[in-house]
């Protein structure tokens, strides 16, 4: 009998309830396992990349020593000395670590990772005069819509229903562009929300149109608690800052993002009442992180592993990854800044694992466990 593009399909179906019946995940209802996720689909920027932007462009920062350093093979390419946010959720949900697309030779057995460091989620804030273009969040898209046509079994959107879509965390380098290179005004810099704001919202409603059911959308990080944000607007006027020693005035910037990410993410559900849409609060979780931070082991907030003189040097040939003998500090996992931008690999295990309890009610998972 001819193979025909119907039997095709109907193959697709058969081998996809098959899959669902030698589910490898076991049934714990506090388990991100829970889920019986196949897939995980990431799009966002470096709090997210697992290597596409160091195969795109090998020179830059994040693919060179020190970054890396804690994990087992040194090997570099994540913008921060180890595992990401990424990788602890993959792990949690009984997966291999995702893999990135720009990865010719990846297996892609547990997912596709789309994400890319520097990427803005909109395209209306990219870096002008950059040597290469970096996939903004629209482009990240288009990929994973290329990934999906090519696949076998395209037309069966069984196994993207046991699939969880991470759009973010993204964003900070919409506004860190329209700072540090564009030179914009604080005013200015909060009237772009909006638009950042609008390019996640239409990346969501993208992936529900490919059949996503299941979707976490990690809002925006306290921006102010940066040490590059913390050096580059330091004040001596002690009302700046809040309990945290983080810059109050730019942290309403992340305030303001996140306001409007959930009124989109609520807008989102009335229209797709049979999607599942969750927000991730990074912003409250780093601030129990900080609340937490004697307990857990970490040093003051301003503080950075990687810089020149533990410093988030403004100088980029003086930064992490790029300068020879720039400082690094003797235990990462006792500090919460990584570069100045990125946070340490203890640090993403912390709020991994505290986002992992928090989401999971949400998601819907776990309901038919006995």
């Amino acid at each position: 009998m001819a193979i025909t593009e119907e039997n095709l399909y109907v193959l697709c179906i058969i081998l996809g309830s098959f899959s669902f019946i030698l589910q490898r995940h076991s049934c714990n209802a506090h388990s991100l396992a829970s889920c019986h996720f196949d897939s995980i689909y990431q799009f966002g920027d470096s709090f997210s990349d697992t290597g596409n932007l160091a195969i795109l462009a090998p020179k830059v920062p994040c693919n060179r020593p020190p970054y890396g350093i804690s994990l087992p093979n040194k090997a570099p390419g994540r913008c921060s000395d180890g595992l990401l946010i990424i990788d602890y959720i993959a792990q949690a949900a009984g997966l291999s670590f995702i893999e990135p697309f720009q990865n010719n030779n990846a297996t892609h057995s547990s997912g596709v990772n789309f994400a890319v460091a520097g990427a803005p989620a909109s395209s209306l804030y990219e870096v002008q005069d950059q040597s290469m273009h970096v996939p903004a969040l629209s482009d990240q898209l288009d990929l994973f819509a290329r990934y999906y046509n090519a696949t076998s079994c395209s037309q069966d959107r069984y196994r993207l229903k046991m699939s969880l879509f991470i759009v973010g965390q993204i964003g900070l380098n919409d506004y860190n562009n329209a700072i540090i290179h564009g030179n914009k005004t604080f005013e200015e810099v909060k009237n772009m929300v909006v638009n950042v704001v609008q390019a996640i919202k239409d990346a969501i409603e993208r992936v529900i149109g490919y059949g996503a059911v299941k979707i976490l959308v990690p809002g925006q990080w306290p921006i102010g608690c940066l040490p590059v944000y913390l050096i580059r607007f330091s004040s001596n006027d002690t009302a700046a800052y809040d309990q945290f020693y983080c810059l109050t005035e730019w942290n309403s910037i992340s305030e303001s993002h996140n306001y409007h990410l959930i009124n989109a993410i609520e807008e989102l559900k009335k229209e797709h009442p049979n999607v599942t849409i969750v927000y991730a609060d990074y912003y409250g979780t780093f601030e129990w992180l900080l609340t937490q931070r004697q307990e857990l082991g970490f040093d003051v907030v301003d503080k950075l592993c990687c810089g020149v003189k533990g410093e988030a040097d403004t100088d980029e040939a003086k930064a992490c990854g790029i300068s020879p003998d720039v400082h690094l500090c003797a235990n990462p996992e006792k500090l919460i800044s990584w570069d100045g931008v990125h946070m340490t690999q203890q640090v993403h295990k912390y709020i991994a694992q505290q986002l992992i309890r928090d989401i999971l009610p949400n998601l819907d998972c776990g309901k038919s466990c006995k």
